[in-house]
């Protein structure tokens, strides 16, 4: 089956264009506003909709293609065979709701498990950053050049305060020695955002010990095409259909917190 991956891109870059300009216009409107897994998990009906503009284009367009959407709308999908587009229609929706800025919209899009294009837009700013895998990361118009490796002691890392807190997925222990040894830490509530961070050097490393694919699918394309290293807090390969933890960051900077301050994934 021949894939145009230049034809999906041109489609996936207008369609999340379109949707960036309805979620925009969406601003003055009333929001209908419901929580999903606990309090702070909100999902708004500017989401749904997103996602189900996203699932009908698809579907006109490619219906071959398979979508895997977090508001629960596209298909029940259990191997990454043929085209998938994993779509995260507001990334932030936190940020979205009480403040109308910090998110994104976030796609990626894999064949047969590989990703091969990868869209994050920050609609507020009309930043589109973009990949085709093989020819560069783009925000915009203009290209991103490749990371160059940093040291911690230079290095700023976003990382939610939660993780160095008593919490139930890691020992608050466990990051905290990284904290004290980086130049900063950030948090911007919004995983695509944060991934953008680390592709155009605005951060060094990003850390969280949960994201799902929608949230990670995009960027990770973007960081390994510049260079860097993206794989779970024990080094791992991330798994496209399940949650992950998560660490993206420049080349070097990885093997060395690994190493240093996540005890290669013994922990």
């Amino acid at each position: 089956m021949h894939i145009d991956l230049h034809e999906i891109d041109t489609y996936a870059k207008r369609w999340i264009k379109e949707a960036g300009q309805r979620i925009r216009d969406s601003f003055p409107k009333t929001l209908n506003v419901t929580t999903k897994s606990n309090p702070n998990d909100l999902v708004t009906n500017i989401d749904q909709e997103t996602e189900q503009f996203f699932i009908n284009k698809i579907n006109e367009t490619f219906p071959d293609h398979q979508i895997l959407g977090e508001e629960g709308y596209g298909d029940t999908i259990s191997k990454l065979s043929g085209v998938v587009w994993i779509i995260d229609p507001i990334d932030g929706t936190m940020n979205f709701v009480h403040q109308q800025r910090n998110f994104a919209i976030s796609i990626g899009i894999y064949v047969n498990g590989e990703g091969r294009i990868g869209l994050i837009y920050d609609v507020v700013h009309d930043e589109l950053y973009h990949v085709i895998k093989g020819n560069g990361v783009f925000l915009n118009d203009e290209q991103i050049p490749d990371l160059e490796e940093r040291s911690v002691s230079e290095s700023i890392i976003a990382l939610n305060a939660t993780w160095v807190t008593e919490n139930r997925r890691l020992p608050p222990q466990l990051l905290a020695p990284l904290v004290k040894a980086a130049r900063g830490t950030r948090s911007y509530g919004s995983a695509a955002l944060e991934m953008v961070y680390v592709a155009t050097g605005r951060i060094d490393a990003y850390i969280t010990p949960r994201l799902a694919p929608w949230d990670f699918a995009a960027g990770i394309i973007m960081i390994e095409e510049l260079g860097g290293v993206a794989t779970n807090l024990r080094g791992q390969q991330l798994d496209l259909l399940k949650e992950n933890s998560v660490f993206v960051s420049k080349p070097g900077l990885h093997a060395d917190i690994m190493q240093n301050f996540l005890g290669n994934g013994k922990w």
